[in-house]
């Protein structure tokens, strides 16, 4: 890490030591006996600068508290139906890891509508999802692998991305909010594959207001990028919207459910669901409300970014329905033309 960066991280760890004993509690929780590597994750998140990441830890950690994030994994979404439609809408899964061990997390954005469940279910299984990648897929992916491994892979699948994405925004936000402030620096690389022009035109836009350290973490490769996610995994770890050529599709695969890791049947949503029922105590209810989580607000460039989303999505509707009114009025014309003559 450098010097610096090693003083950066002793100073963080004797800041440390002076929080509440409630607070160190929740800290062990988030680093799985990895307190050094998950020190030097806050301090990149705020390009090394002390204070403000240990603020913003101590920010993270009195969330978890006051949220009860370290019981959410004992609070299944029920019953099992309103379980699967939260996955059917909200397309996400592990497909397997890279060659260097780091998960791999597929993400159905262009599929996913987000529209069978309140606001906080989404919020619930995806803070579920983070919690069960950070508490049992990395400590054995570490333990197998014999190093620390505190990031994953993630591969956004845009098939399917539409104007009615716009409807998702301000979830997204949500999410992304609570992905940044309190679980921060976890994925190494976003490929994004099979991008339609809707995402290339809103990339354009959204590109230069990115951090650096951002920019840098996205790729956007060509058509479903096999050839390129090959280099870095297994034909076997390749989300299955990246195993034919062409356009993929998030929804279907070819090979069923099995292969489809966004599948309520997939092994790995199987083991999940599975894991929070048996840790449930004594027995899960047969019927349960949300697990109601504190939406914190988004910082004024994340916001910024949102709105220019937003803004460029209604330009580009707005652009499509001119372009049909003017197609339709030219075949108009030329139909009333052909009855002339």
């Amino acid at each position: 890490m450098g010097i610096a960066n090693d003083d950066a991280v002793k100073q963080f760890e004797c800041l440390m030591e002076g929080v509440d004993e409630s607070l160190k509690q929740t800290f062990q929780n988030m680093h799985q006996g990895y307190p050094t590597e998950t020190l030097t994750r806050f301090l990149r998140a705020r390009e090394w600068n002390v204070d403000k990441a240990h603020k913003m830890l101590v920010d993270a950690l009195n969330w978890r508290v006051q949220n009860e994030i370290d019981n959410i994994l004992t609070k299944p979404i029920l019953p099992a139906e309103l379980y699967r439609k939260v996955r059917e809408s909200a397309l996400i899964g592990l497909s397997g890891y890279s060659k260097e061990g780091m998960p791999v997390i597929a993400v159905g954005v262009g599929h996913s509508t987000y529209d069978k469940a309140s606001v906080h279910y989404y919020v619930q299984s995806h803070i579920q999802l983070n919690e069960y990648r950070d508490r049992i897929i990395l400590p054995m992916a570490s333990e197998k692998y014999g190093r620390p491994i505190s990031t994953c892979i993630k591969v956004l699948d845009m098939t399917g991305l539409k104007f009615s994405a716009l409807n998702q925004v301000k979830l997204l936000t949500v999410i992304t909010t609570i992905d940044d402030l309190n679980y921060p620096e976890k994925t190494d690389t976003y490929y994004i594959v099979n991008a339609p022009y809707i995402f290339s035109a809103c990339w354009k836009v959204v590109r230069p207001l990115l951090q650096e350290r951002t920019r840098k973490k996205i790729q956007v490769l060509q058509g479903c990028g096999k050839d390129d996610l090959l280099k870095i995994m297994d034909y076997a770890s390749l989300p299955h919207f990246c195993k034919r050529e062409g356009s993929g599709s998030s929804r279907h695969s070819r090979n069923g459910m099995i292969d489809n890791c966004f599948s309520v049947d997939h092994p790995f949503h199987q083991e999940l669901y599975n894991y929070v029922k048996q840790q449930s105590n004594p027995t899960p209810p047969l019927k349960q409300g949300s697990f109601h989580v504190a939406f914190p607000e988004p910082d004024a460039n994340d916001a910024r970014i949102a709105k220019t989303i937003e803004s460029e999505f209604h330009r580009l509707e707005d652009q499509k329905d001119q372009n049909g009114l003017v197609r339709s009025l030219s075949k108009q014309l030329s139909d009333l033309d052909i009855k002339i003559n």
